[in-house]
Order: structure tokens, then C-alpha cells, then sequence
């Protein structure tokens, strides 16, 4: 996707999902021809052996696992969330582990990854499930400048990995106003779902002549988006969600489906934000 000399950065604790998500990252970034951070945030000098040898012994199976990369280990004190933050602004993705605490009194990926995601500077990736690598690149779509950003990111992989891709739109009736006092006639559901699907198609048509190789399917799912986007990811090798931002569709707040996901969702996880507007 790019041969960008910005490095990939994984954050790890010591715990065995932090070790997955940097052999995840380390495959990522050699698909990138990018360098790896190990990254260790020490909030406890005392434990300055264990945030060392928890570096180390990541950085060592990373370079076992992908020894085309360059893997750099750094161990650094301050708060894990805000040197993350600062770090995604001169890196091109920030991986993460979806659970772990390897003795930090901070470092819980579990509750950091939520914060890092929504304010990051670069993607943020949640490694759930292990990582896979099989299955289709899935994204959610909406209309906002997150789900553009999402979608630019996820046909990215997709040509990456050289896998097909799923783009899903999800909608609820209660989105278009309607109560169960309303008088007046409801639209025909399946005549609304399917202009969904046609305006989604459209959406996707100028993505389809930028990666011709990249086979998609369009879905529409008449479901709560985290519902839908989790169900439809149970085999994908990643799911990419945008980050605030409220479509034509009420309902499809991908801050709100953003969190969801990140907590259910059984494969590893991608959190585009929207660019920042200039004021």
C-alpha cells in the first residue's frame, strides 16, 4: 500500500495479546516496507527490568516472524496514552492489543486502545481475536468524511493482502423518524434497503477504477451497525470502521459504532478518523 518510511508502531505490555498484535504489526509493516517500534511505556521505574525484558522479548519474536523488517524495541516513561498519541502523528499505523497487563499500572491495552483510537493522528489497529490471515477486508459505510476515510484505507489493504473486500451499510427504521404512534403509512422497508444498496454501489463505483483488482461486495443489513458489521467480520481478516462522523442515514454514528466494535468484534480492528477540517 506504501512504501512510506514513517514506521508502524505496536505498544506492548508483556501480555500474550500485546505479543500478538506486535507479530501482527511486524507482518504489516513488512508488507510496508516500513520499520516496527516496539514500544514500552514505563509508568513505574521500579519495573524498569520487567518494561525492558517485556520489549525485548517482543521485539525478538517479531524478528523471528518477519526478519525482513527492521525492528526497533524502545522503552519510554510517561503516560501510555499520551505518548501513543504523540507518536501516531510521525507514524503511519498504531497497533494495539485488545486485553492485556503485563505490570503496568497504565499500560491495560484493554482501556487505552478506546482513548488512542479516537484521537490518534494515523490509523489505529486493535488486534482482536489473534489476527487472521485469511478472509475479506471488511469496512463500514456511511456518508460522513470518516467512512471516506475508512473506505480509503480499507480498499488500501484489501489491494495489500490481495483480499476481496465487503463494504456493509447498516440502517434501523428508527433512523428515518418513524415511532410506533406515527399515523402515517411506513415506507416499504425492502424498497428503502434497496436504494441503500444502490446508493452504496454508487459510492463504491469510483473506488472500483482506483483498484480494479480488488473484488467487492456490497451488503446492506437492516441491523444496529455494530450488530451488523460484527456478524458480517466473524471470518475477516480486519474491520475497518471510521470515526465521527454522521452520515445522510441518522443513526450511523461511527464514533458510537467505533467503541462498539472494538469491544465485540472477533477480528482485529481499524479505526480510520475522519481529516481534520481547517478552521
Amino acid at each position: 500500500m506504501t512504501t512510506m518510511t514513517h514506521p508502524v508502531v505496536v505498544g506492548v505490555d508483556g501480555s500474550a495479546p500485546a505479543v500478538a498484535a506486535a507479530l501482527w504489526a511486524a507482518a504489516e509493516a513488512e508488507l510496508r516496507q516500513a520499520p516496527l517500534v516496539v514500544l514500552v511505556v514505563n509508568d513505574d521505574p521500579e519495573r524498569e527490568d520487567h518494561a525492558t525484558s517485556a520489549a525485548h522479548e517482543a521485539a525478538d519474536q517479531c524478528r523471528q516472524r518477519s526478519p525482513g523488517v527492521d525492528v526497533v524495541e524502545e522503552v519510554v516513561h510517561g503516560h501510555v496514552v499520551e505518548e501513543l498519541l504523540a507518536r501516531s502523528a510521525r507514524s503511519q499505523l498504531v497497533v494495539l492489543g485488545s486485553r492485556g497487563r503485563g505490570g503496568f499500572a497504565s499500560m491495560l491495552l484493554g482501556s487505552v486502545s478506546t482513548s488512542v483510537a479516537s484521537h490518534a493522528h494515523c490509523p489505529v489497529v486493535v488486534v482482536r481475536g489473534g489476527g487472521k490471515a485469511t478472509g475479506p477486508v471488511v469496512v463500514g459505510v456511511d456518508d460522513s468524511p470518516a467512512s471516506d476515510a475508512a473506505l480509503e484505507f480499507a480498499f488500501g489493504m484489501a489491494a495489500e493482502h490481495r483480499a476481496s473486500l465487503v463494504a456493509v451499510q447498516a440502517w434501523q427504521e428508527a433512523a428515518f423518524g418513524f415511532t410506533f404512534i406515527d399515523t402515517t403509512p411506513l415506507p416499504d422497508w425492502d424498497v428503502v434497503g434497496q436504494r441503500i444498496a444502490t446508493h452504496l454501489a454508487e459510492k463504491l463505483a469510483a473506488w472500483h477504477q482506483q483498484y480494479p483488482a480488488v473484488h467487492t461486495l456490497v451488503l446492506d443489513r437492516r441491523s444496529h451497525p455494530v450488530v451488523a458489521l460484527t456478524d458480517v467480520a466473524q471470518a475477516a481478516r480486519l474491520l475497518v470502521v471510521g470515526h465521527r462522523g454522521r452520515g445522510g442515514f441518522a443513526g450511523m454514528l461511527l464514533g458510537s459504532v467505533a467503541h462498539g466494535v472494538l469491544h465485540h468484534a472477533a477480528c482485529p480492528v481499524a479505526v480510520v478518523r475522519a481529516p481534520r477540517q481547517p478552521r
